[in-house]
């Protein structure tokens, strides 16, 4: 009788955005319980997403969500910063895998546990799809918040991306206290400009 290893799947949301945190999760899903219709958050309707994101977190092994703060990340870069939200989520998962999946090329190893990174990782494994559906979910909300408090970017449709309407947001208004100091705002100002 084979015995299944306890994989783990993580995936990221919010490496190329503006402003807001970087959100990992980092999902086991129950091998008895496959979700048919997990796939790719990107390809995956707002309401679909939502759908799924109850059922992930119902039939789930376990889950898990990290993140890191917009000043986390211009203190020690994107990269770092996107590997660190998943060791977070790593590190709250109520059971630990014995394997991690990682969407992607790169990863900085999580101690004890061996990984594989994979290429459209979130195309090719549930749990990586589903890791990408709780992240996304989840920083979407964040950034819904945060709309709130400063509506003149509209962050509740671009969710803090690099949009042409985002961009001449910032270009009328200068950068609210959530976008990233490290980040290319405006093609045409140096940062030091804008952060004066």
């Amino acid at each position: 009788m084979q015995i299944l290893r306890i994989e783990g799947g993580c995936d990221e949301a919010g490496r190329g955005c503006l402003s807001g945190p970087v959100v990992a999760a980092a999902v086991i899903l129950n091998p008895k319980k496959p979700i048919a219709a997990l796939n790719d958050s990107i390809q995956i309707t707002e309401k679909n997403r939502l759908i799924l994101r109850d059922q992930i977190m119902n039939e789930a092994i376990a889950f898990a969500i990290g993140v890191v703060s917009h000043e986390e990340i211009d203190e020690i870069n994107i990269l770092n910063a996107s590997f660190l939200a998943m060791h977070r989520a790593i590190d709250l998962l109520l059971k630990k895998p014995e394997f991690l999946l990682i969407d992607g090329n790169r990863f900085h190893p999580y101690s004890g546990i061996p990984h594989e990174c994979i290429v459209k990782g979130d195309a090719k494994y549930q749990s990586i799809a589903a890791a990408s559906i709780l992240a996304k979910t989840k920083r979407d909300e964040i950034m819904d918040s945060l709309h709130e408090l400063f509506p003149v970017y509209n962050w509740a449709k671009n969710k803090g991306y690099p949009t042409i309407e985002h961009r001449a947001a910032i270009a009328a208004h200068g950068p609210s206290p959530h976008h990233r100091k490290t980040f290319r705002l405006l093609a045409d100002k140096s940062q030091l400009d804008l952060f004066e």
